[in-house]
């Protein structure tokens, strides 16, 4: 056979391929679309409801009665009888679903969970909804029998290579500690559950596993923290067994360093965002707990938490440069710092604002290292709400208020010498805490000393600015002190007459006169300078384009 023959057997070929397929003429410059496109398309997607919807649900349906028989009081029969029927049952499914793995792909896929689910529930059947239970739920036994199935599950699960499959497995295991019901069950159970997702999330690439896995683990804590109603105690919380709630720290820390050991680090994907916000959701938890259980602990708990929490931004932030994760890790730590503040002050008054105003200039400090503004905004935020609550709360200046100017003033200037780390388009921020200083040390003057002193203390706020203006070169305070001499005239000319006594009144204007004079002077002067300066080089450009002409 030469050549020509087996090129015109191939071209033969090929056409019975295309009539097979239902493929038309297919020409170099032009494709026919077949007729009755669209019926075929309808007919798909009628083949996919038929096929896949039907059959999922059918499975749902079948395993939820199986369930529901199990569940009912077999009259007669040995107590063990129902859970062995589920068995069983459960193994035939399992068994059916891998010879069903080839030709019906879709049904075995669905055979699976359901053959898992019945497998976890006929032994639950050994401890629950019968006349006489085979186990108690707290003995030894239904710890060995609910950890056995869940071993099972997880091995079903990670052999299939199925995420899916996993994850439902995992869910099991939630289910299994909170059956049991006793702390240290539950406790090593979860904690058990969250190692593996962690591993199977770094091992396998299965980030999803990790994401589905954090919010059940605290879940099933906060189930058990209130006495776990599931399985029919009294809502209660837990107060005994302080240790369990620094375990979820523990878990806090695994699933953060499981995320960040992923391979794809050089982008932030959806997976390790939503995991930092489920992750700081289990801090909320362990802070409500602490609250109305340990509140005896509550500081030193919430110094321990904040620790954590910002040891994980900084971790994230040296690893991978994430800006989202870094946030929302750092500020759940300061927020954590925050109230452990509130909480070993309680008793000490006012001074609380002192710490609160320090710790949001270390804010600042360490957003300027993680190069978030958006940490900037939040603390700047954070630093307003604390002034208002101040000013609301207190009844009696103390001169706290100037240590809330102080910091204003030294988060600006901060700002000021790291606009282009942190990426600030705008100096939106820093007036924003210009601006806050403003009105602070005013108000805390005007409560501190006495009214006829009021308008000297304002005109020295206004020096004060002045002399930064000397020393910065930076004329946004020279500004400040404008403003303030300004806020100075309004008051000795509005207030100032009325309170204070004639010489005092006297005074009070005659030097603010003199300070508003000097002021004047001193700037037409160094406007006139300026001139001076500006108009040997206006002469110059005037020669030579001159000499040109």
């Amino acid at each position: 056979m030469n050549v020509e023959e087996k090129l015109a057997r191939l071209e033969q070929r090929l056409s019975k391929l295309e009539r097979m397929l239902g493929v038309a003429d297919v020409r170099r410059d032009h494709v026919q679309v077949p007729e009755g496109r669209s019926m075929r398309a309808g007919g798909e997607l009628e083949l996919v409801v038929g096929q896949n919807l039907f059959a999922r649900v059918g499975i749902l349906v079948m395993a939820i009665g199986v369930g529901l028989a199990l569940s009912l009081t077999w009259h007669g029969m040995p107590a063990v009888m129902p859970s062995a029927v589920g068995w069983l049952l459960a193994a035939g499914l399992l068994l059916l679903a891998g010879r069903l793995n080839q030709s019906f792909p879709v049904i075995a896929r669905d055979l699976r969970p359901a053959g898992m689910a019945l497998l976890f529930f006929a032994t639950l059947r050994l401890c629950y909804f019968g006349e006489s239970c085979v186990l108690p739920h707290d003995s030894l036994g239904a710890w060995m029998a609910l950890a056995l199935v869940v071993l099972v599950n997880l091995a079903i699960g990670w052999c299939r290579k199925s995420v899916q499959l996993t994850g439902f497995a995992i869910l099991t295991g939630y289910a299994a500690a909170l059956a049991v019901g006793k702390p240290w069950f539950m406790i090593g159970t979860v904690t058990i559950m969250v190692l593996f997702s962690a591993v199977a999330s770094v091992r396998r690439e299965w980030p999803w596993l990790l994401v589905f896995a954090t919010p059940g683990a605290f879940l099933t804590y906060l189930l058990w923290a209130i006495g776990n109603p599931a399985i029919g105690n009294t809502f209660g919380i837990v107060k005994d067994h302080s240790a369990s709630v620094y375990v979820m720290l523990g878990w806090i820390a695994l699933i953060a360093v499981a995320m960040s050991m992923r391979r794809q680090r050089d982008i932030e994907i959806p997976a390790a965002q939503v995991s930092s916000v489920f992750n700081c959701g289990g801090y909320l938890l362990f802070m409500l707990h602490t609250f109305f259980g340990h509140l005896e602990t509550f500081a030193a708990a919430n110094v321990v938490a904040s620790a954590i929490l910002l040891g994980i931004a900084v971790m994230f932030w040296i690893r991978e440069r994430s800006r989202f994760a870094t946030f929302v890790y750092a500020m759940t730590g300061y927020g954590a710092l925050s109230l452990a503040l509130i909480k070993a002050n309680f008793y000490g008054g006012p001074i609380v604002f002192i710490w609160l105003s320090v710790q949001s200039l270390v804010v600042v400090t360490t957003a300027i290292w993680f190069r978030s503004r958006f940490i900037v905004v939040a603390n700047f935020l954070i630093y307003l709400a604390i002034v208002v609550s101040y000013m609301i709360t207190v009844e009696k200046e103390t001169g706290i208020s100037l240590v809330f100017g102080m910091v204003a003033l030294a988060t600006a200037r901060s700002l000021k010498l790291q606009m282009g780390r942190l990426e600030l388009k705008t100096e939106l921020m820093r007036n924003a805490y210009l601006t806050c200083a403003f009105v602070v040390f005013p108000y805390a003057l005007y409560h501190l000393v006495t009214s006829s002193w009021v308008a000297f203390s304002w005109v020295g706020i206004a020096l004060l600015y002045y002399l930064m203006n000397l020393l910065t070169k930076a004329r946004k305070y020279r500004w400040l002190g404008h403003n303030t001499l300004l806020l100075t005239v309004i008051y000795v000319l509005v207030m100032g007459v009325g309170n204070s006594q004639g010489t005092q009144r006297i005074v009070s204007f005659i030097v603010l006169g003199a300070v508003l004079m000097v002021v004047s002077l001193l700037f037409t002067v160094i406007r006139a300078r300026q001139h001076r300066i500006a108009s040997p080089e206006r002469d110059t450009k005037n020669v030579d384009s001159a000499s040109q002409e």
